[in-house]
């Protein structure tokens, strides 16, 4: 397990002073760092049509990008390329134990674990990002520059699909060793070029764009034939302009819209839904055959103990303590009794369900049903 070291500063401070405000440097902000995966490993996902990678070259100043799956890297040679592996959680459990020091920051906002594998020269350019990240050096040193956010800056396409800015002010320029951590707010451009082979740990947070919530909210409604209330104007005036339309009448739309996404009974479940759904492939593989509640008893009270598999995203909502828990997993809703809390929390806190925990689930029958639907989803399985 890996443990996140600040220095000086308490989660609470970095909170106040750096979370979405500007970068910081954490020089050892994991002490004695040991990479949970190699460059050889990662390779191999790269070549795994189910792993979204891709790879970003520069040869005098001419930039390339490639998508995998891909067969091999040797023709690419020894300098000036990097490959990139999204969602690494989701297919390395070692490396997917990198996002649980930074679950003060609810689940539903983290996004992924992207690992990236530089050779000398390596770096995907100059460009700025729109939600929070921390990069984490692992094997190897690369030189990375941060600047604050510049509307002054331009952005730029030295490939149709990589967008860089301009050259920017460097409020931070270090060269990071294993174990170093760099937290980058959104909006501030940054660059990061390997000095010799060396692997990057990105924990990216998702940060949905308001046409994207809208979007979401769409197709909820579609799904679930849900219609709202229709536009109506009892108290219209006679109107001489047959053409126009008036500040009144986007008045009412407004109002209709505005009435829609105020509806705390709707808002939550759509919302739960939506943002626990899996953005890349999960490694999910149900057991054949199917579990019996009583053999999942017996393997927890014999001492074994489980976790979710890499990627799965788990997030619950209550909106007093006597009301039903909406508990949201992989954009699936299941309701839980207000009395369940402790269920929801275990299902939802940490990916690992320890042997003490996971006697709670055994305590009731509607619990272990639970569980053992879960288990047999391929949600959930037991470590070795």
């Amino acid at each position: 397990m890996y443990t996140l070291h600040l220095g000086q500063l308490s989660l609470a401070d970095f909170m106040q002073q750096y979370w979405q405000k500007k970068p910081l440097l954490i020089k050892q902000g994991f002490q004695d760092f040991k990479d949970p995966l190699s460059a050889d490993e990662l390779a191999g996902l790269a070549l795994d049509e189910d792993v979204e990678s891709r790879l970003v070259q520069c040869h005098a100043g001419n930039w390339q990008l490639e998508t995998g799956p891909f067969e091999d890297f040797n023709r690419y040679g020894e300098r000036d390329w990097t490959v990139l592996v999204q969602a690494v959680d989701h297919w390395h459990p070692p490396a997917a134990a990198l996002l649980e020091p930074f679950r003060f920051i609810p689940n539903w906002r983290i996004d992924d674990l992207m690992v990236s594998f530089s050779t000398p020269g390596g770096g995907v350019g100059p460009h700025l990002d729109q939600y929070d990240v921390f990069i984490i050096q692992g094997e190897g040193k690369r030189h990375w520059r941060v600047g604050m956010p510049d509307a002054s800056l331009k952005q730029h396409c030295p490939h149709p699909r990589l967008l860089q800015v301009s050259p920017f002010t460097a409020c931070i320029d270090a060269i990071l060793e294993p174990g170093d951590i760099l937290y980058i707010p959104p909006g501030c451009p940054h660059d990061g070029i390997s000095i010799d082979n060396s692997l990057n740990y990105s924990v990216g947070f998702r940060a949905p764009a308001q046409k994207d919530l809208l979007t979401g909210l769409t197709d909820y409604l579609i799904d679930h034939e849900i219609v709202g209330k229709r536009f109506t104007d009892p108290a219209r005036q006679l109107t001489p302009q047959n053409g126009a339309i008036s500040e009144q009448d986007l008045d009412q739309v407004q109002q209709l819209l505005l009435q829609l996404i105020s509806d705390r009974q709707l808002l939550p479940q759509w919302f739960g839904q939506y943002i626990t759904q899996a953005k890349h492939e999960l490694d999910q593989q149900e057991p054949d055959p199917h579990y019996q509640a009583e053999e999942i008893a017996e393997y927890l009270e014999e001492g074994s103990v489980l976790a979710s598999i890499g990627g799965l995203r788990c997030s619950y909502y209550q909106q007093k303590p006597d009301c039903d828990i909406l508990l949201f997993i992989d954009g699936e809703k299941i309701v839980l009794p207000a009395e369940e809390l402790h269920t929801a929390q275990l299902l939802t806190q940490s990916p690992n369900i320890s042997q003490q925990d996971c006697m709670h689930f055994i305590a009731r029958e509607e619990r272990l049903l639970l569980l053992t639907d879960l288990i047999n989803q391929g949600l959930w399985y037991f470590v070795e």
